[in-house]
């Protein structure tokens, strides 16, 4: 009994111990101690709320950088998780370079592997490269242009449906709709085809399996799962299992659904593929699936490199959460902001209207496929719809910030000088971070910057894009210098569908409709992506209602 006593005495004391180590003195040996930051919200309080704020982050970030400079300290999880806040350039783009040395953390990898599977969202190292390199070919020009007709087919079948509902109230004022739900189902019917080659037909109903599965797996597992869900995913995920609460069922339910549906879509076209191979008769198959399962079985790739099926379920599970939710939020995010700006409104009608004035939507149906990617391809070039989507990117970008953990010592370059807590500048040119040190990368942060875009960086001005100040064209970013679309290995594979996605609707529905705000009162929250809510009204979920009109020519006549 004594030695029993004796054991437990001594493992308490080393519990103790190590957490009084952890939270008292090892933080003085980080080397983001010595930066400016935020005075201490208390011993186990955090500065994260305010930073991830998509309604107040643009204000915060800017009174950071006046006071701090733009390598901030500031508070994670505990007084032992100080984490580098980098508003420099020279820093961003060496973190998100260097994806190697820069990783997502493990929490975030783990809540969306519980999710959407280990896709190259979550894959980090060799994986992440073998997944990366088998889904490439899917994504090259040629096979996108492939699905340019496919996009327009359903962004006028979205038009019809509008139109039905419009007809059924024919009052001039037109009509309220939520065209962040509707918008949603279209690109979900989009993906659909382009990912599985499966009908989801949500336009026209809500009904579908597995639909409502991917549709309840986002919209109840990831946007409206609280802190302590999605805690318990991350560091408990037995609890949920013993404990099962909505959004655990939610999760297990949604998944049940797409393995089976899914997985069993897989095979047949694994079967299609095969027979192909046998009968010397390729399959002709040109959606994301059958794209990643002829390029995995490609007689010139390594069988070390290949994937198994469970990572082409996973990937495609991934690329319809990402070419849904980002897509469809980008294009709600436009029509609200054209209805917010009317005169920015019309002149992209006109310019639209103008540069097709011999097309009608109605006649689609009966265009060839080079007929639909030539119409796309006038469109694609219209300079202003291009500084509409670039302009609403940069405003309102899909995705708020991003969060990397350095696996290693690291020195990360500056472009300005790095002020310390007493007030000095440091002489180096670099900040020093340590081994599982947490970098936010402020996405909107540097969208959003008025030392680089100018003092007018928060407003929608489209015609910025006629003469960017320098300091905005040095920045990093994929498209636009911006970091809508992330930079680096892991920046987004699929940036040239999404922007087929996005200028094809929103050519689709400006040119057919007007769109004017409503009395609510839109925010905008930071769920996993920017969306939009009703004020003081979360719990209803997304959305975002405009008042759509039938345009009439005579109108503006």
């Amino acid at each position: 009994m004594h030695v029993i006593l004796s054991t437990g005495i001594v493992g308490l004391t080393g519990a103790v111990s190590y957490a009084i180590y952890q939270t008292f003195i090892r933080p003085r040996f980080n080397p983001l101690a010595r930066l400016a930051g935020p005075e201490s919200p208390g011993l186990f309080n955090s500065d994260l709320a305010p930073v991830l704020s998509a309604n107040i982050s643009a204000q915060v970030h800017e009174i950071y950088t006046n006071a701090y400079g733009r390598s901030i300290r500031i508070r994670g999880m505990g007084p032992w998780d100080d984490r580098l806040l980098t508003l420099d350039p020279a820093s961003v783009a060496h973190v998100l370079k260097n994806s190697t040395v820069y990783e997502k953390p493990w929490q975030s990898r783990k809540l969306i592997s519980s999710l959407i599977g280990c896709g190259m969202l979550a894959a980090e190292g060799q994986m992440h490269k073998r997944q990366r390199r088998v889904a490439t070919p899917a994504f090259s020009i040629q096979n996108l242009r492939a699905l340019i007709p496919l996009v327009f087919r359903k962004g006028t079948e979205l038009r019809d449906r509008w139109l039905e509902l419009a007809m059924q109230q024919p009052e001039k004022e037109g009509i309220r709709l939520d065209v962040c739900h509707w918008v949603s189902r279209a690109t979900f019917d989009v993906i659909g085809v382009a990912g599985f080659d499966y009908q989801f037909n949500a336009i026209q109903n809500e009904d579908n399996e597995l639909f409502h599965a991917y549709k309840d797996m986002f919209e109840i597992g990831i946007s409206q799962g609280s802190a302590l869900s999605t805690a318990i995913i991350v560091y408990a995920p037995w609890l949920a299992k013993i404990f099962p609460n909505k959004i655990s069922r939610t999760i297990d339910r949604c998944q049940e659904v797409i393995n089976r549906v899914a997985g069993k879509l897989i095979q047949e076209k694994k079967h299609k593929i095969e027979d192909g191979q046998k009968s010397g008769v390729p399959y002709a198959g040109r959606d994301l699936l059958s794209l990643l399962l002829k390029s995995n079985v490609a007689v010139d790739l390594p069988a070390d490199q290949r994937i198994s099926d469970e990572d082409i379920l996973n990937n495609v599970s991934t690329f319809m959460f990402a070419g849904s939710d980002t897509s469809s939020l980008t294009v709600t995010w436009t029509l609200w902001l054209l209805a917010q700006h009317p005169e920015v409104q019309s002149r992209l009608r006109n310019e639209m209207l103008a540069a097709l004035p011999g097309v009608s939507l109605n006649d689609i149906s009966q265009f060839t496929e080079d007929e639909i990617q030539t119409l796309y391809n006038t469109l694609a070039n219209l300079p202003l719809l291009d500084k509409v989507v670039r302009e609403c990117i940069r405003v309102i970008p899909p995705v708020h910030s991003s969060i990397r953990v350095a696996t290693q010592d690291d020195e990360i370059p500056v472009d300005y000088p790095v002020r310390l807590r007493d007030g000095t500048i440091d002489t180096k040119k670099s900040v020093s971070v340590s081994k599982g040190t947490f970098i936010h990368v402020a996405v909107e942060g540097f969208n959003l910057d008025k030392t680089f875009w100018g003092d007018d960086a928060w407003e929608f001005k489209p015609d910025r894009w006629d003469d960017l100040p320098e300091a905005a064209r040095q920045l990093p970013g994929l498209f636009s210098n911006t970091l809508t679309f992330s930079a680096g290995p892991r920046s987004c594979i699929g940036l040239r569908f999404s922007l087929i996605e996005i200028k094809s609707f929103i050519y689709t529905l400006v040119s057919t409709f007007v769109f004017k705000p409503t009395d609510d009162k839109i925010v905008k929250s930071n769920v996993v992506l920017t969306r939009p809510y009703l004020s003081k009204r979360s719990e209803e979920g997304s959305q975002c209602p405009l008042i759509v009109i039938p345009y009439n020519p005579s109108d503006s006549a």
